[in-house]
């Protein structure tokens, strides 16, 4: 496979870093590297490339910062965490600042590359609906792609791609619970029982930003063992 996408790879491992970096680009990616959290988000902030993966427990600047810090620029460039920190509350902390994916060392080389062409594929689904200036409307909620923004009651609030992507699935299928799985499948393109929790910290990170009172939520409910609805007139289901 050959492809012009270009990958930063920040490691402080060598071995790990230079294996990612052979298998990558075996792949036929084009990859930069980077020892340490300053050098990689100086490389973030000064090239272009289509994806980030970062380490979190690097020398400098540790992942979480590297990631807040490049959000902050340039926030549509997926950034895929890379860690040995794999409780959920280090999930939910990646997640908070602006991760789009998190993945447990150690790992398969072959999992890193479904990661990788699922969030590359992702991003270039993005891509074309913002190209396209697509806007979706219902009850409350209007969502704008060409600038990654919500309008919800005349209140604009800018999303994460993930958040983006989530929301845009449930407005596909308004009124009607959406399940762990279809929502895995369509805005990550690949799913299993452990991925499960990172949809749910997404959709807690879409709910402190559309609702008022997000543990009594008016537009996006959970339904108790299937996954999730969303009512855009507020709870009153249009027939």
């Amino acid at each position: 496979m050959e492809t012009d996408k270009r990958i930063l790879i920040a490691d402080d491992d060598d071995e790990i870093r230079e294996l990612l970096v052979f298998d990558i680009q075996s792949s036929g990616y084009v990859t930069d590297s980077a020892s340490n959290g300053e050098i990689a988000l100086k490389k973030a902030l000064e090239n272009n490339y289509d994806l980030i993966m970062l380490d979190v427990m690097m020398p400098k600047m540790n992942g979480y910062d590297v990631c807040k810090n490049i959000r902050m620029v340039k926030p549509k460039v997926p950034v895929l965490m890379l860690t040995a920190k794999g409780s959920i509350e280090d999930k939910t902390e990646g997640f908070d600042v602006g991760a789009d994916d998190y993945l447990v060392k150690p790992f398969e080389i072959q999992e890193v590359l479904l990661r990788i062409r699922a969030l590359l594929r992702r991003n270039a689904d993005v891509e074309k609906k913002e190209a396209n200036k697509e806007i979706l409307r219902a009850g409350d909620i209007e969502i704008l792609a060409d600038s990654l923004e919500a309008v919800i009651g005349g209140k604009k609030v800018k999303l994460t791609p993930t958040e983006f992507e989530i929301l845009y699935c449930l407005m596909q299928h308004l009124n009607k619970p959406v399940t762990l799985a279809v929502l895995l499948d369509e805005v990550w393109g690949y799913g299993s029982d452990e991925d499960v929790r990172m949809v749910r910290v997404h959709v807690g990170g879409l709910r402190q930003k559309i609702e008022k009172n997000s543990r009594n939520p008016k537009y996006l409910h959970t339904v108790v063992n299937v996954g999730y609805k969303l009512t855009p007139f507020g709870g009153l289901e249009e027939n």
